[in-house]
């Protein structure tokens, strides 16, 4: 295995979204339908795609939908691992905690949120992140604003309006990849954005990679209607199969 090559992944899942609501009220939020298919189908055929060979999926709120979906990843070409939580964790305690189900607890592994659905290379990122010797490489996308942002002209005269433009700042991207010696740092319980990830940023171990590529994070149900739109329209409906609704709703 090359070094820039990683072949696990591990999937945070266990979240309720009630942001997300009516659709997770009877499903947690990775198995929220977009164009026909559940969020985490579109993740498992992504990084089965990329050379990902296991998986850990960290479930808690309705796990079993999850299971029930994804079995034991043999259709998706890869091999599924579940670490349930017994009570909610967190992000950075779900993380520590599904770690210990790592194929190769020794080796670095790319981790997913379970809201996000993107195209772009997880070579190209693996690749980076070997060549900037940080513990965390963090994949970022270009923000793109929820509202039309006024064109003014003199005077204040507003020329026209563009409509959700991307501007030039860059966001978390819910896509990383770890080195295994960051597991030990991550908080029992809680977020790792609000302690691991500032103490890497400090000893300058916390590194950026400006993605390209699509990418959606799905937050909110005007987030699944407009990825379901955009996975249409640019043909990447998964295949019958994994869908488990009507891909044109």
């Amino acid at each position: 295995m090359s070094a820039t090559q990683v072949t696990q992944a591990l999937i945070l899942a266990g979240g309720q979204a009630t942001r997300m609501r009516p659709y997770t009220d009877d499903a947690p939020k990775a198995m929220v339908p977009v164009a026909g298919a559940p969020i985490v189908g579109y993740q498992l055929a992504w990084i089965a795609e990329h050379g990902v060979k296991s998986v850990v999926i960290s479930g808690g709120y309705k796990h079993e939908m999850i299971s029930d979906y994804a079995g034991d990843g043999s259709r998706f070409g890869v091999e599924i691992r579940y670490a349930i939580e017994n009570e909610p964790l967190g992000r950075g305690g779900g993380l520590k905690f599904a770690a210990r189900r790592l194929a190769d607890p020794d080796a670095p592994f790319f981790v997913l949120n379970g809201d996000v659905i993107s195209t772009f290379s997880l070579a190209d990122l693996s690749a980076y992140h070997n060549q900037h010797n940080g513990a965390v490489t963090v994949a970022l996308s270009p923000y793109r604003s929820n509202w039309g942002v006024a064109d003014l002209g003199d005077g204040d005269r507003i020329r026209g309006f563009v409509q959700s433009p991307e501007l030039p700042y860059w966001i978390n991207a819910g896509i990383y990849v770890f080195n295994p010696e960051v597991v030990t740092m991550l908080p029992d319980k809680g977020d790792h954005e609000d302690s691991t990830f500032p103490q890497l940023a400090k000893e300058s171990r916390l590194i950026g990679y400006r993605l390209s590529g699509y990418w959606r994070g799905i937050d909110t149900v005007k987030d699944v209607m407009e990825a379901s739109k955009e996975v249409r329209n640019t043909g990447g409906v998964l295949a019958p199969e994994f869908q488990t609704t009507d891909p044109n709703i």
